[in-house]
């Protein structure tokens, strides 16, 4: 008998974003475009919209937020902190990063850029508002998209989840210190009730209900949690659409008098996503860690939070807010930026290893 044909094994399969995630920068620009005209052709509406606030937050977008953010929560397993010890080195690279660096990277880079630089050609009363947002876009790590780019470049997943799971407990307790003291070291009137408030309404009680839910659900089996995770995550997608489309019906005057304000804005963020994942990247292969742990560690660096980002300036500045703008832009630029980010660490793998073994 003929010897039976060796089995082919059929390459693992490259991890895809789905159709929300790859093309977030057109559905951004849709959104802005489409927000503007409604804003023009019917603005009572939005006025009306805007009004509809208890306690200083709009209810409209308060609930649109815990749409976008509870699903990317549900997400993060909390239990991955007992594997944060495995990889302390690649760990302790991240939060210098996230906690030390970044945030006052970013309040440096609004003060010379926004202040300085592109301050003649951008409204004046509206400055500090600027800096504001890139403070508070800097100010909260990535929660869900880093499981995209972690898969992308090969990421240790563990790693990636207990790196994510740390990342968020820190954010309960440092988001509203660290954004009040850059506020205040920034000359900018730091409203702390409204700032905690927020941090209660789209930090810890999300967090807490996306626990609750998840433990319902895996009670139920891990398949019943994974189908539930891929029918809500099309309405996370969304409602940060909508809440998209409410915000620049508010901005469309100034985005029709001043079209260039969101190229300037875009200008210190960019920077800030080099700087801070070149910055994680070099010192995982200063301190040996695998590539598998650098990738994550340095794309998660440079992502940020946006969604918590867009709730937080809306809440504390408004929707007609340079704050709010400014972390609109983030949520523009994320995915090409990130994307080119991947490419980079992946492209550069040999180069990496090759440094890592020598340390």
């Amino acid at each position: 008998m003929p010897s039976p044909a060796p089995a082919v094994l059929a390459p693992p399969q490259r991890p895809q974003m789905n159709v929300f995630e790859r093309y977030l920068t057109l559905w951004v620009i849709l959104c802005i475009g489409l927000g503007v005209a409604l804003g023009q052709v019917a603005p009572g509406v939005f006025q009306a919209i805007g009004r509809m606030e208890v306690a200083q937050v709009n209810l409209p977008v308060g609930v649109l937020i815990w749409v976008m953010i509870i699903p990317m929560l549900l997400k993060v397993d909390f239990g991955a902190l007992g594997q944060v010890k495995q990889h302390w080195r690649g760990i302790g690279v991240t939060l210098f990063i996230n906690w030390a660096v970044k945030p006052f990277s970013m309040a440096f880079l609004g003060w010379l850029f926004i202040r300085h630089v592109f301050a003649a050609w951008l409204p004046p009363d509206q400055l500090d508002s600027y800096i504001a947002g890139l403070i508070l876009l800097a100010a909260a790590p990535c929660t869900a998209m880093v499981f995209v780019w972690s898969r992308l470049t090969g990421g240790d997943p563990v790693f990636t989840l207990s790196q994510v799971a740390l990342n968020d407990t820190i954010m309960v307790f440092a988001f509203a210190p660290v954004v009040g003291l850059l506020l205040g070291l920034s000359a900018i009137s730091v409203p702390w009730d409204t700032l905690l408030v927020s941090v209660g309404l789209y930090i810890v009680v999300p967090v807490i209900l996306a626990q609750l839910w998840r433990r319902a659900l895996l009670r139920r089996g891990q398949a019943t949690f994974d189908a539930a995770l891929a029918r809500i995550g099309p309405f996370s997608m969304a409602s940060l659409l909508l809440t998209l489309v409410l915000l620049f019906a508010f901005q469309g005057e100034a985005i029709i008098s001043q079209p260039l304000v969101i190229a300037m804005l875009a200008v210190p963020i960019l920077i800030q996503v080099f700087f801070n994942s070149g910055l994680a990247y070099w010192l995982n292969r200063r301190v040996g860690e695998k590539h598998s742990i650098a990738c994550p560690s340095a794309l998660i660096g440079a992502s940020n939070f946006f969604e918590l980002a867009v709730a937080a300036a809306i809440s504390l500045f408004g929707f007609q807010s340079g704050a709010a703008l400014a972390t609109v832009v983030g949520v523009l630029i994320e995915v090409p930026v990130m994307l080119l980010v991947v490419r980079i660490v992946n492209q550069s793998k040999g180069w990496y290893e090759a440094g890592a073994a020598r340390s």
